[in-house]
């Protein structure tokens, strides 16, 4: 699992905070933490940043080479003027997050990535919004994103495809349909391009207790479709863990065990059995809970996951 570091982001207030007063050693210290929980790219999201954006860019460089000389970086910004001044300092290094199937961006950000040799993440997502099914994302990334990136001569190695997670907070019959998506990107292209997502996503608007588990098992099921990489928080050490649980396949602990089962159903297009849980632990208990709102089997509420 490629793993980019999501905590610096402007919807922090300790991010926007620390950006506000130029106070390079909070974020170098959050590389630094990010680094040691297993992040292989540092994500910058500045958010629009249109009147200075190029020089925040190049003052977040300095601070994230700073903390680790060599590691990727990703642009997380609609600003092209601050991308590219990223861009500039690491080149090949850096992921240009992101391009939507929209004409505009489809026009200027594909050539952008191409230019310096950058990786792109590009979004199943066009003027008109996120489509519902999961065929329809999939028609964007045949139809628009990727014959874009070949055109303008990006290796599909450097193409990152994301269908977009929606939220089982209003969305959840939509919820299933990423990791479809992801499954038939892998099926369609021999070689296939890379597959990334915005993890916690899936758990916005829930309660803050309720989001952990939610991304843990989510990540597990998409990975089983063959998701690469994910946009996530490298300083949550349960989901480390259960990252580690499904790679090296460690089923030395009830819950391990568990995520494993479900790992292998998902791959297998199956799903996990009442029989595989043990529901005398309530640990077993969440995660078969949660695996059921995922799947939409059961209607979404705070109550449920709680209980």
């Amino acid at each position: 699992m490629y793993k980019i570091g999501e905590n610096i982001h402007i919807i922090s207030d300790k991010v926007k905070a620390a950006l506000k007063e130029r106070d390079g050693a909070f974020f170098v210290d959050l590389v630094r933490a990010q680094k040691e929980g297993g992040a292989d790219v540092i994500d910058l999201n500045i958010g629009r940043r249109k009147k200075d954006g190029p020089e925040v860019v190049d003052w977040l460089v300095d601070c994230v080479q700073e903390a680790d000389a060599d590691i990727t970086i990703s642009f997380d910004t609609t600003n092209l003027a601050a991308i590219e001044a990223g861009l500039k300092r690491v080149g090949s290094n850096g992921i240009v997050n992101s391009t939507s199937a929209e004409e505009e961006r489809l026009a200027s950000v594909p050539p952008l990535a191409a230019q310096y040799d950058a990786k792109l993440i590009a979004l199943c997502l066009e003027k008109s919004g996120i489509p519902v099914s999961a065929d329809a994302r999939i028609g964007i990334a045949m139809e628009k994103l990727i014959p874009r990136a070949q055109e303008v001569g990006i290796p599909i190695e450097n193409l990152l495809i994301d269908p977009l997670i929606l939220t089982v907070s209003g969305c959840q019959e939509y919820v299933p349909e990423a990791i479809e998506t992801v499954r038939m990107i892998k099926m369609v292209m021999d070689p296939p391009p890379m597959t990334v997502v915005g993890l916690s996503n899936v758990s916005n608007q829930v309660p803050d207790e309720m989001r952990p588990l939610l991304d843990r098992v989510y990540l597990v099921m998409l990975m089983a479709a063959g998701l690469d990489s994910a946009i996530m928080n490298p300083l949550d050490k349960k989901l480390a863990e259960t990252i580690r649980f499904v790679e090296e396949r460690d089923d030395s602990t009830p819950v391990g065990a568990l995520y494993i089962k479900l790992f292998d159903a998902v791959a297998a297009m199956e799903e996990l059995q009442p029989e595989d849980v043990d529901m005398g632990d309530p640990e077993q208990e969440a995660v078969w809970k949660t695996v059921q709102i995922l799947l939409n089997k059961v209607i979404y509420t705070d109550s449920y996951l709680r209980h």
